[in-house]
């Protein structure tokens, strides 16, 4: 059955509509979820990922091929859950290095890289300055296809326009003398 009957009713806020996709919808994603019960809470899984589908749904554009939010659904839960698994490995593996290592001083921040900074991101065309703000108010929190969807760009192009702002903030930056991407390969 293609719940993309449902579409237009959610887009168009209707939570009885929602409902119905979610009960026929649900077991599906459960099930795509089960690689991962034994190492995450799936439960939270699932629930964000209704809660973002609900989020995007008026945004969806149906390919032609059934089951659009449905597909949409199950990539976002394995995204998800895969994101999970890194963020509470990462989680493991700092307990573990936080009891091995002594405190370090904090490092003060140049003030007039931080402003050189600014202003060269802020002369970033638009597009590469929306894509690289997303990813940076993100801070990994979330996946690029979900950062590419509230831009409404496609993945690829929010990637390739992630490259364009890194390239013209080091062109611009390398202007006022500051050379980052040599100082990252040292």
């Amino acid at each position: 059955m293609d719940l993309d009957l449902h579409l237009s009713a959610i887009a168009g806020g209707d939570p009885g509509a929602f409902a119905r996709w979610v009960a026929a919808a649900e077991p599906a994603l459960r099930r795509s979820l089960g690689r991962y019960a034994a190492r995450l809470d799936v439960e939270v899984v699932v629930q964000e990922t209704l809660l973002r589908i609900w989020q995007v749904a008026p945004r969806v554009v149906l390919d032609g091929h059934p089951n659009s939010l449905l597909r949409l659904a199950l990539r976002s839960a394995h995204n998800l859950a895969l994101d999970e698994l890194r963020r509470s490995r990462r989680s493991v593996e700092a307990d573990a290095v936080e009891h091995e290592l002594e405190p370090v001083a904090p490092v003060e921040t140049d003030p007039g890289l931080r402003a050189n900074i600014q202003r060269c991101s802020e002369k970033l065309p638009e597009k590469p300055g929306q894509a690289l703000a997303a990813r940076l108010a993100s801070a990994g929190g979330e996946p690029d296809e979900l950062l590419a969807e509230r831009l409404t760009m496609q993945l690829n192009t929010f990637h390739q326009n992630l490259a364009r702002a890194r390239k013209l903030l080091a062109e611009c930056l390398r202007r006022v003398g500051i050379d980052w991407e040599g100082a990252l390969s040292q």
